[in-house]
């Protein structure tokens, strides 16, 4: 099952953000430390290389993601050009402090009350823009809640008089062409519900992790103690045996396991089951190669796998505006 979400407000919202783009220094963008390639939005490298912008990487909810993971993806895009990348927790205002300081480096002709440093916040929805931008300002200046496109339009604001930062809508893409990141980004909430099948990103994520992180499933829903072994579960597996622990039926006696299927994506998304990671930049490379035999090739590094993938133009330095 493919997974496609584009709203139609996110056609104006890109109109508007390519608009903006010629007069900022620093793109910001938010990435969900769990999976920063799939929750990274093509559309934002393709406008930031058409004016040659510079860009802050942030893998935000850092302490949800694997510490291992997260240290090889920092590996990965600091070693592009024209970038740095760094994980947080937008949540901590200690670690939204660092990112002016970050940006300036980035674009060290700016920043001062003539020319003043200015930066955009881009990604796409419910990765944590809304509460950076609060944590940036040291107060609630954009709406935050727990489901995807809370934010409908821009705002630009003033940190002091050295610097200012616009927050934009998150934005996806109209096509996504990998099915694997449609079901990653559905189960990291980045996508409506109204456009997916609960279970069915349940049966993924089960998949993935039984995979993966299969002791910290053991841990969470005590599989062990029901005399199951998680090497021979698959995804329908894991759905039905945390169905029977937690005992949840339906009134006609069957297992209801589409409450279970949000219990289990709900534990995921508040770190309850552990710090996890859906991809890492060697998963995803094998992904790239897999699906793009005839293209791929174990020589060819991953930022140009992807800007072959999506023909982005080549980055290249950054020009002042």
């Amino acid at each position: 099952m493919a997974i496609q979400w584009y709203p139609g407000h996110m056609t104006s919202a890109r109109k508007k953000a390519e608009e903006t783009m010629e007069f900022i220094d620093v793109v910001i963008e938010v990435l969900d430390a769990r999976l920063p390639a799939a929750s990274h939005n093509p559309m934002i490298d393709e406008m930031r290389l058409f004016r040659q912008r510079p860009n802050l990487k942030i893998l935000n909810k850092a302490d949800l993601a694997d510490p291992q993971a997260t240290q090889a993806w920092l590996n990965y895009f600091n070693a592009q050009p024209n970038t740095k990348a760094v994980a947080l927790s937008c949540k901590k205002p200690g670690d939204a402090k660092k990112i002016p300081g970050l940006c300036k480096q980035l674009a060290p002709h700016r920043g001062t009350h003539i020319k003043p440093l200015r930066m955009m916040i881009m990604g796409i929805p419910n990765v944590g823009k809304s509460t950076l931008m609060n944590a940036l300002l040291n107060r609630r200046v954009a709406k935050v809640g727990d489901e995807p496109a809370v934010t409908k339009s821009q705002q630009r604001f003033e940190l002091d008089p050295t610097m200012n930062i616009t927050d934009t809508p998150g934005m996806m893409w109209p096509k996504i062409a990998h099915e694997s990141d449609g079901f990653m980004l559905a189960a990291s909430h980045a996508i409506g519900r109204n456009a997916v099948i609960d279970e069915d990103i349940a049966v993924f994520l089960g998949d993935n992790l039984l995979d993966s992180y299969p002791d910290l499933l053991n841990a969470r829903y005590k599989l062990d103690a029901m005399k199951l072994h998680v090497q021979e579960l698959d995804g329908v597996d894991l759905l039905e045996a945390i169905a029977k622990r937690r005992a949840y039926k339906r009134r006609d006696g069957v297992w209801d396991l589409e409450r279970t299927a949000m219990v289990f994506l709900t534990d995921y998304r508040h770190g309850s089951i552990g710090r996890i990671s859906l991809e890492t930049p060697d998963s995803r490379q094998a992904m790239l190669e897999q699906e793009q035999p005839n293209k791929a090739s174990s020589s060819e590094s991953l930022p140009e796998e992807e800007r072959a993938e999506e023909s982005l133009p080549e980055s290249s330095p950054d020009t002042e505006v």
